[in-house]
């Protein structure tokens, strides 16, 4: 357990997780001037299976299967299709060789295989914005798969050994979870590598017609979430950005990326599309059990909307679960607020009923635990809230 969990912490350096996004470019300004001579290469051809990089794609194509039979593997058609989309939109002749699976696993990540297949964490759509900020992502993502840089890792290594250590490394660790972990640890990238997959990825963006400003509002978002914890050095050492340290000038160096020249956002189509399978998101943070990370993010959700009732019942769990000094008539306010707007989840009653039971508000905890099982009579703890209720009508 201790292996997994290290090599899931090392999972957000070694996929995405915008740490990726390269160290300081030495020269932001002669970047942005160099983006229009970025050229795509053409499709590749599937390598000799004698060969390391064959090797290489076999190990991912057999992953790829125990992927596509994973329960955490996001099976809804409507985002399968949207997230193809814009890779596709991206790729720029690539489309045919890239297939994309989300997976539903709380973290801020994503990863691209040398096969052409490419993972992209709940996490990271849960946080995301808009179809820009998405975007940036991906077409980072792609531009370590069109700049080819697994196998530029492979052969400067000694690649057979390399690639028996990879073998080893995601037979030998049981649990879907713990493979992604270890499969994204493998393309932890060289700064060198990440700069030329951000000027790639930013080359792709702009050519789609994406504000690629909106990079930077990533970078900013996801740093805030891990300043609450780990202080203004977060983003300075650690396991998330051991090898892609933050800078005071990181943003600046992304908008200097991105130029002026703003762009499409797409904020209405990326959140139709995940809307569905948000709430579940948002309860997987919760459960993640990194409180403190969580309410900075939800903080940020509420200022955009405060009207939002799945965030508004996240934020209250959060809440009563953490149960600190104060937690408990925070918990209650969010809960309370949420069960009173249009399209409450059934489960902000279930948790409203559970701080009022603490508070031994029997009659408010009847109610709400009443409303819950009229909404969701099949829910999973639906026999464990009627016990609740027994016990308070003696």
């Amino acid at each position: 357990m201790n292996k997994l969990r290290s090599a899931l912490r090392r999972a957000t350096a070694g996929g995405l997780c915008f740490a990726t996004l390269a160290g300081p470019l030495a020269t932001p300004v002669a970047v942005a001037q160099d983006l229009s001579a970025i050229k795509v290469p053409p499709r590749f051809t599937r390598p000799a299976s004698n060969t390391d990089e064959g090797g290489l794609w076999g190990l991912m194509d057999r992953e790829e299967i125990r992927l596509k039979r994973s329960p955490l593997t996001i099976q809804d058609q409507a985002l399968k299709e949207y997230l193809t989309e814009l890779v596709c939109r991206l790729s720029d002749g690539h489309c045919p060789d890239i297939r994309v699976h989300a997976v539903r696993t709380p973290h801020f990540n994503a990863m691209m295989a040398p096969n052409g297949m490419m993972l992209v964490w709940s996490g990271l759509l849960l946080r995301v914005e808009n179809e820009a900020q998405l975007v940036a992502i991906l077409g980072h993502e792609l531009g370590h798969y069109l700049e080819r840089h697994q196998v530029e890792q492979l052969r400067a290594a000694k690649s057979q050994a390399v690639l028996s250590t990879m073998v080893g490394m995601v037979g030998g660790v049981g649990g879907f979870l713990g493979q992604m972990g270890l499969m994204a640890n493998m393309f932890a990238f060289s700064r060198e590598h990440e700069a030329r997959a951000d000027r790639m990825g930013m080359r792709l963006m702009r050519h789609a017609g994406y504000d690629g400003r909106e990079a930077a509002v990533v970078w900013e978002n996801l740093l805030a979430e891990l300043q609450v914890t780990g202080g203004k050095e977060a983003g300075k050492r650690g396991d998330l950005f051991e090898t892609h340290p933050a800078t005071a000038g990181r943003r600046d160096e992304l908008l200097q990326l991105a130029g002026e020249s703003g762009g499409e956002l797409g904020a209405e189509r990326f959140r139709k599309v995940i809307a569905p399978l948000r709430l579940g998101w948002l309860q997987d943070e919760v459960k993640r059990g990194q409180y403190e990370e969580s309410l900075v993010l939800f903080e940020r959700m509420l200022k955009k909307d405060p009207q939002d009732v799945e965030v508004l019942f996240a934020r209250g769990e959060v809440y009563r679960r953490r149960d600190e000094g104060g937690d408990v008539a925070k918990a209650l306010a969010d809960l309370d607020r949420a069960t009173r707007l249009p399209k409450a989840p059934a489960e902000a009653f279930r948790s409203l009923g559970l701080v009022q039971k603490q508070r031994n508000d029997r009659a408010a905890a009847v109610q709400a635990f009443e409303t819950y099982l009229a909404q969701a009579p099949q829910a999973p703890d639906a026999g464990l809230v009627r016990s609740y209720l027994e016990e308070m009508k003696r």
